[in-house]
């Protein structure tokens, strides 16, 4: 019994934490800090929608400041802004090649890595290890934003090779179409030559000479009254009283 009873109030408790994990999820739901999936939007602008005004404006163009990330932005910076604007030193100067600063500054990387090991094995409480760590992380900055002055030439290099997928894809399949139609072409034309003539075979043709003769001949006889003499009279005496 009381074991029973531990079950049911076990049960009821677990009840109570389901409806509990229900109702913050429905919560959730409700209220999420996350935009909603694209299907949700684009559903709005169909054809219908716009031609009665239902579809929403799109949301008007950010003349001045915002904030992305915590952090404001000015609409008239560049997308990649420099990293004197950032409140950082510059490692390399205006006019590089991209490439060669990159190596130089793995290569500066490695270096100062090293040498910060170097002070953690022979002096850990130097003030120098706060230095090597800021210029690490001054170097990691560095690399970090010579990679973002890449995405752009990454994005035009992304169009390009979906553009010429997309290319690749619409010759392939214009060809395959191609070949579908020349080949139903031929089946048609195959079929066409195997067609049988239109004129009849002889050994299938009906002999209608016979039955011409036999019509002429039941023309040619004189034709025999078969009626009764008794019917013949009792025709006459309707046509004479219809007379009458």
């Amino acid at each position: 019994m009381r074991s029973l009873r531990l079950f049911v109030a076990v049960l009821s408790a677990s009840r109570t934490v389901h409806r509990l994990v229900m109702a913050n999820n429905q919560e959730a739901m409700q209220v999420c800090s996350l935009p909603l999936p694209p299907v949700q939007y684009f559903q709005n602008y169909s054809d219908e929608n716009i031609r009665r005004g239902r579809a929403s404006k799109p949301p008007p163009i950010i003349q001045e400041t915002y904030t992305m990330f915590g952090n404001p932005y000015n609409a008239e910076d560049s997308i990649i802004r420099p990293l004197e604007s950032q409140g950082f030193k510059r490692l390399y100067p205006q006019h590089f090649d991209r490439r060669r600063e990159l190596r130089k500054l793995n290569h500066s990387l490695l270096v100062n890595f090293l040498d910060l090991l170097d002070l953690l094995i022979q002096c850990p409480d130097s003030p120098r290890r706060a230095e090597k760590v800021d210029d690490i992380s001054l170097l990691f900055i560095h690399i970090h934003h010579l990679l973002n002055e890449f995405r752009p030439h990454q994005a035009r290099e992304t169009v390009r090779v979906m553009l010429d997928l997309q290319r690749r894809q619409r010759n392939e399949t214009t060809i395959r179409l191609q070949k579908h139609i020349d080949k139903v072409s031929d089946i048609l034309q195959q079929t066409l030559e195997n067609l049988p003539d239109t004129e009849l075979d002889s050994k299938l043709m009906v002999d209608t000479s016979k039955i011409d003769r036999l019509e002429q001949k039941n023309a040619d006889e004189p034709r025999v009254d078969k009626c009764v003499p008794k019917d013949k009279l009792m025709c006459h005496l309707i046509d004479t009283m219809n007379n009458n």
